[in-house]
């Protein structure tokens, strides 16, 4: 098989998880504040609250706004969440909550690299193949990859809200393809979602490989 010029990868759910659950997070931080509830209550009113929203896309807005768009973005889910499960009265301060909420997740602290990762990424630089990622998540991607040590082993990082569309739209792959002057033929495309992922690259024209990893979503 002739190896691919480049290997585009998703982030969260591929390259690396939340320890634990996103409610046991959350709970965690909730508890400094003054807010206890249980984690698993807080892990479904996420979800919910998260495939309720509209995708982390902001077609047309300046690049220079667009962290404080992920930002709001990313408040209004959380505070949904909490609102869900009946405790958001409770908190004194919301906005100051989720300022260290927001911040938690973009250092390395909450998340663990899955052990097949760099044994792979360490290969596949060795033979000379270029590595991007193509992501549905925000520009704190760029902190967690140094924080994590993973920054290194990539030359392009794309991410939707700076394109203007998500995954699984063909757009984003061919944004990626465009950093690396390559041609979908000449691409891989590893991601642990068959929908975004595995749909998403195939219908683009890379050659897709579905990770069928626990299932995983990252929140804030």
């Amino acid at each position: 098989m002739q190896p691919p010029k480049v290997i585009l990868l998703d982030a969260v759910g591929t390259l690396f998880g939340v320890r634990g659950s996103v409610g046991q997070v959350y709970s965690a931080i909730a508890r400094k504040f003054g807010v206890k509830v249980p984690p698993s209550l807080l892990n479904d009113a996420f979800f919910q609250a998260f495939a309720a929203t509209e995708p982390l896309i902001f077609p047309d807005t300046d690049p220079d706004e667009i962290p404080q768009c992920e930002f709001e973005w990313w408040r209004v889910i959380a505070l949904r969440t909490f609102q869900n499960v009946g405790v958001l009265d409770q908190f004194a301060d919301f906005t100051d909550f989720f300022d260290h909420l927001y911040t938690h997740f973009a250092t390395a602290e909450p998340w663990f690299i899955y052990p097949d990762i760099l044994p792979a990424l360490e290969a596949w630089r060795r033979i000379g193949i270029q590595l991007g990622i193509v992501s549905n998540f925000d520009s704190r991607l760029h902190l967690v990859l140094k924080a994590l040590q993973l920054e290194e082993f990539f030359t392009s990082v794309t991410i939707s809200s700076y394109v203007g569309t998500a995954k699984p739209d063909p757009q984003i792959f061919m944004c990626a393809l465009e950093k690396h002057h390559c041609s979908a033929q000449e691409a891989w495309h590893i991601g642990d979602s068959f929908k975004e992922d595995y749909q998403g690259a195939k219908a683009a024209g890379l050659r897709a490989i579905w990770l069928d990893r626990p299932t995983q979503l990252v929140g804030i």
